[in-house]
């Protein structure tokens, strides 16, 4: 791009003339294409206009413009009321969550990304608290719309609740407490997934 003073100049008057108070400050290039800072978040109508000056300038096709986008961040989110075991005494796994919200109209204009993460809410709690990341806006207005939502999850109802980046500390698998992996666990024989008593899941209705 040439001339960057210029273009930013045009796109200025551009944004003035549909009465956006939105005004664009740089413009260089970056890999794919260019970036523009703004100084503010842009909406639809905004992107709209520059998009089509974009295409407008000399030697530039249609085809050659790829539909502006904003950049995106991540929105963290969490998911309380459903049961760590299912009624089928498997464990709830993060396909059985991504499965579930695939098929609902409230997360269709959602990207997770990645995989949900499944966990106990704490060592004697048979709940489970689902972490899930999404990609977002800068003003997070993707996350507002899922944030204190409910849905179905089987016969159960859950809430969605905005929350801090997920924890990283891992959870032990044997023990169940927090700070150490499975492999490295110094407890004398397994815990109870559900009761957190000396022995393991399977033998839950015999010794609990």
């Amino acid at each position: 791009m040439g001339k960057a003073n210029a273009h930013i100049f045009q796109i200025n008057m551009l944004l003035k003339s549909i009465k956006s108070t939105m005004r664009a400050e740089f413009i260089h290039p970056c890999p794919g294409g260019v970036s523009i800072n703004t100084n503010s978040v842009l909406n639809t109508s905004n992107l709209n206009t520059i998009e089509k000056y974009l295409k407008s300038i000399n030697g530039t096709g249609n085809n050659k413009v790829l539909a502006p986008r904003l950049p995106q961040s991540k929105s963290y989110l969490k998911i309380t009321g459903i049961p760590y075991i299912q009624p089928n005494s498997n464990k709830l796994t993060s396909d059985n969550i991504t499965t579930t919200i695939k098929h609902l109209e409230l997360f269709e204009p959602v990207n997770l990304t990645a995989k949900p993460r499944v966990i106990k809410a704490s060592p004697k709690s048979d709940m489970a608290i689902i972490w899930f990341d999404i990609w977002d806006s800068q003003n997070s207005s993707k996350a507002k719309l899922l944030i204190n939502h409910s849905f179905n999850f089987g016969r159960y109802i859950t809430t969605i609740k905005a929350t801090n980046m997920n924890p990283g500390v891992p959870q032990c698998y044997n023990c169940w407490k927090w700070g150490h992996s499975t492999f490295s666990c110094c407890a004398h024989g397994s815990r109870c997934q559900k009761c957190n008593g000396p022995h393991k899941l399977e033998h839950h209705r015999d010794l609990a």
